[in-house]
């Protein structure tokens, strides 16, 4: 990758340092030698999975999100603990948030969700062979969950109708209409 476009940090100093997140702001330099300020936000990396029924269904969790005001639709997902394996993490979320297991685990890919001010790291994968755990572990206390099984077609629909309105998600059922449809 070429990095001519690199920006030499000369300073940093952290604002907030949250259970979730953290802010700092960065004193540059830039390519051309001109200095600017940059706000940062640190995040530890996350997962999501597009969990597929034996029948073709996408598995989606309804939620509501403070930071948009509104509840949506989205695939499974969740932060990475500290020293966790990614997988682990994906298969305690699939648990946690939608009470499946997956005989069927495959990393699809990671991409950044928004890189002009964040490090963050979404890791994707595909759980297929689902199966309904009957003690599955408890997600967190104060997230309230509704889980949705929709065909492809309807999934697609509620990108359009804006009911999907995450970016992981809108990729993840890209994804499965590409894996669906081979």
């Amino acid at each position: 990758m070429n990095n001519r476009f690199e920006e030499k940090t000369i300073s940093s100093d952290v604002l907030f340092e949250g259970k979730i997140i953290s802010l700092r702001v960065e004193e540059v330099e830039l390519p051309d030698g001109k200095q600017a300020k940059r706000e940062l936000v640190g995040h530890p990396g996350a997962v999501a999975i597009i969990p597929i029924t034996e029948d073709g269904k996408l598995v989606l969790v309804e939620q509501y999100r403070k930071a948009l005001n509104r509840s949506i639709i989205e695939i499974p997902a969740g932060k990475i603990e500290p020293g966790e394996d990614i997988e682990v993490t994906a298969l305690r979320e699939l648990e946690e948030e939608t009470g499946y297991g997956a005989n069927h685990f495959n990393y699809i890919q990671s991409f950044a969700t928004s890189p002009g001010f964040a490090n963050e790291i979404i890791h994707i994968f595909v759980a297929k062979g689902l199966y309904k755990i009957e003690k599955p572990a408890m997600g967190d206390e104060d997230e309230f969950i509704n889980i949705i099984e929709c065909t492809l077609e309807e999934a697609e629909q509620m990108v359009i109708d804006e009911r999907i309105y995450d970016a992981k998600t809108a990729f993840g059922i890209l994804y499965a209409k590409i894996l669906l449809n081979k």
